[in-house]
């Protein structure tokens, strides 16, 4: 997340003002400090600063789109029959990414936290219903936002760069007189590939002129900051419920920018602006990896009796949810088999990508075997040793459910901690969709 910040001010500085790549990376430590001010007026307020964002990415990508005017039929059949017969492993690499930016793993952990600073009457089952009916409504609207903006760049680039060549970009940037991005795209007549954000930026400064090149990067700004944002609350909410660190937002801002920084930095002062860009399809890929780690627990969690009492999931949403998560492996493994070949060839590196995968699958394993002995699925005990203390310590013995009266009440010290560590505001979920 912070990486995706961080490269979205680069390129907004270095579109705009061609400032160095080291120089950009220091203007940017200080802007989540500032951002995050914001907190200290209330979630309202936090939330009007987020849907701004949102708001600028739709205005901005939503523009370039229309500019591009793709073939809306076109559109239409990639969305319902998609298809890549001859793809490399730069546009699975890609296809992936968008996988992991749409749904990123953290704020799967950031929507579940915060639900908990509503002013929900948790003890009323209708009222939590209502609850539920809303967040879901919100949830929705969200993704959906987020996945037509993400149809309009990619449909803006598929349409103005399959099958051209360097030389047939090259030319238009000298049509538009872009003499300083000239060299961006060779004049040559190979195919025009590995599209970045920062030649994504180029491309359409020099295809639509460059208003259309500082549209983009303004947009690119906007999107990492709310990347930024998301991170840093998701990160506080791991860290108070996983570990129990309460700490404050500047230090964990201050930890996790350090760590950012440095191999944001190497790269910049060492390398260049394709490499940094590049380094955002690899991020995106990543959060993709790492969805099963998301996607597995809470899907076991929410189809718990115990645990969700007449809340827990139905059969077809356990069936669906099961379908979309195992969807997401099977993607996750192809784009593996696909990748792992342009790797470097030596004895060091299959080791290491052995031991690798092995932890991956195997730990994606422990997941799905504690999914289906929740469902009733019995192992030989053998294996069922494994599972003995987990299943010990996941039973909650500090939480009562009341399933034969409307109420669910939570007790023990560890539920009306969490409860009471959340500020409640003064409005309940439903309020702003109603009005």
């Amino acid at each position: 997340m912070f990486h995706v910040n961080m490269l979205s001010c680069l390129l907004l500085l270095f579109l705009y003002y061609r400032i160095p790549l080291y120089a950009g990376v220091l203007i940017t430590i200080t802007d989540t400090f500032v951002f995050l001010f914001l907190d200290k007026y209330g979630l309202r307020k936090l939330e009007a600063f987020f849907a701004s964002l949102i708001i600028v990415m739709a205005f901005t990508f939503g523009y370039e789109y229309v500019a591009a005017a793709p073939d809306q039929g076109q559109v239409m059949k990639g969305l319902f029959v998609p298809s890549c017969g001859d793809c490399g492993e730069q546009v699975i690499l890609q296809a992936v990414g968008v996988i992991g930016a749409i749904i990123m793993p953290h704020n799967i952990y950031l929507h579940s936290a915060l639900v908990k600073s509503r002013d929900v009457e948790r003890s009323k089952k209708e009222a939590v219903k209502e609850a539920n009916k809303y967040y879901f409504i919100e949830a929705s609207i969200a993704l959906l936002i987020s996945f037509i903006i993400n149809l309009f760049v990619v449909s803006v680039f598929a349409e103005g760069l399959h099958d051209k060549t360097n030389a047939q970009v090259h030319n238009k940037c000298v049509e538009h007189n872009l003499n300083m991005y000239i060299d961006v795209f060779p004049n040559n007549d190979t195919l025009v590939e590995n599209v970045d954000l920062y030649r994504g930026g180029v491309f359409l400064g020099c295809q639509y002129g460059a208003a259309a090149l500082y549209i983009w990067a303004v947009g690119i700004l906007a999107s990492g900051q709310s990347s930024t944002m998301t991170g840093t609350y998701a990160g506080q909410f791991a860290m108070e419920g996983f570990l129990n660190l309460k700490w404050s937002r500047w230090r964990r801002i201050v930890l996790t920018r350090s760590i950012a920084i440095c191999p944001t930095i190497l790269i910049a002062i060492f390398s260049g602006i394709d490499d940094l860009t590049g380094m955002n399809n690899l991020l995106n890929v990543l959060m993709s990896l790492q969805l099963p780690f998301a996607l597995i627990p809470i899907l076991t969690f929410t189809s718990s009796k115990p645990l969700m009492d007449s809340f827990k999931n139905s059969l077809l949403s356990i069936i669906a949810c099961s379908l979309l998560a195992v969807s997401v492996i099977g993607i996750n493994i192809y784009f593996v088999a696909v990748f792992l070949p342009t790797l470097p060839q030596h004895w060091a590196m299959y080791i290491f990508e052995a031991i690798l995968l092995l932890v991956y699958f195997a730990f994606i394993f422990y997941l799905v075997a504690f999914f289906v002995q929740l469902l009733g699925w019995k192992f030989p005990p053998s294996i069922q040793r494994f599972f003995t203390a987990a299943t010990t310590s996941y039973s909650l013995d500090n939480t009562e459910y009341h399933a034969e009266d409307d109420n669910v009440e939570l007790s023990g010290s560890y539920g009306q901690q969490q409860l009471a560590s959340y500020p409640e505001e003064d409005d309940t979920p439903g309020d702003a969709l109603r009005d």
